[in-house]
């Protein structure tokens, strides 16, 4: 298809819309958000749709609305025939979603009807899916409600966090939206209503969220920390001083919840901390005001000992 409308944000927008453009689809605007400060230097920063777009010569906007005459005019201007949405954070009106010859398609993270919403990758991970996968749906008024297109599933492997998911969902993800554009314009694409009785609410991951609860089952706090890393990350208290955990695994072991039962210093090392049902063997973090470092130069560093506590 040669007159694409591509809308979205983040990093995994950015490799779709890099993998549409290896397929030789035509991209005839790109519309994003605007550019903000990041960093300490509060540097202000293009998304990578938008930085991705302009190395192709690509025309980018970055609307505050989509519901006023500027954006009416932005797709007068363009005509698309087709809107692709991944990730672009902002809910489209019915004016623009009826607009396209072929309507606007959506790239949801997760097999739909579960999981829709703000997180579906982190959520999947959370609660200890053993698959998941990307859907490419029409879009419709409602959240993720709309005809689903095209599906493909993937597993997730027990050591998988939400870094590598995210860059699997993206992947998989591109190769899905360029094969489901080419189905739509051959005149092929199904349309399979969802089941909203099999829907599930995947809500945005919050810091209430990710602060661990050692009287969960070790393999519970498994899920949920992978989930959450490497952002915004799991954490516990030691000492009164924040301690982030970034890779842990469960193990057998009991004691109070929270409490260090087994230390090791050899190589990268390990704190076990016991939890309601097993325990936790953490073996990379970060203590609060340090950069990431091993449990080993942790426990080297005498910052903690046996029989302390975690909470």
């Amino acid at each position: 298809m040669n007159n694409i409308m591509f809308m979205g944000t983040p990093e995994i927008s950015a490799t779709c819309l890099a993998r549409l453009l290896e397929d030789g689809h035509g991209i005839t605007a790109v519309i994003t958000r605007e550019d903000k400060p990041r960093g300490r230097g509060n540097v202000m920063t293009k998304t990578p749709v938008k930085a991705l777009a302009e190395q192709h010569g690509i025309p980018v906007y970055t609307p505050k609305t989509l519901r006023d005459e500027a954006f009416s005019a932005i797709l007068a201007k363009h005509n698309p025939e087709i809107i692709v949405v991944v990730a672009y954070g902002k809910i489209l009106p019915p004016g623009v979603i009826e607009y396209p010859k072929y309507g606007c398609i959506n790239l949801h993270v997760s097999l739909l009807p579960k999981y829709r919403g703000a997180a579906p990758m982190q959520r999947a991970i959370m609660e200890g899916e053993s698959e998941t996968g990307v859907t490419v749906m029409h879009m419709a008024e409602g959240l993720d409600t709309g005809d689903i297109i095209s599906v493909e599933k993937f597993p997730i492997f027990p050591e998988d966090d939400f870094e590598v998911i995210h860059d699997r969902s993206a992947e998989v993800g591109g190769r899905l939206l360029s094969d489901t554009i080419e189905m739509i314009a051959n005149g092929e694409a199904e349309r399979i209503p969802q089941d909203d009785s099999l829907a599930s609410y995947a809500k945005k991951v919050e810091k209430e969220d990710c602060k661990v609860d050692f009287t969960l089952s070790a393999q519970k706090l498994d899920c949920i920390i992978r989930g959450v890393t490497p952002i915004p990350g799991a954490f516990a208290y030691h000492n009164g001083k924040m301690l982030k955990i970034n890779k842990a695994r469960p193990v057998e072991g009991k004691g109070m919840p929270g409490e260090v039962i087994d230390l090791s210093d050899k190589g990268e090392g390990y704190v076990t901390v016991a939890c309601g049902e097993g325990a936790l063997r953490i073996t990379a973090l970060i203590p609060e005001g340090k950069g990431k470092m091993t449990a080993g130069d942790f426990v080297r560093g005498r910052k903690i000992s046996l029989g302390d506590l975690l909470e």
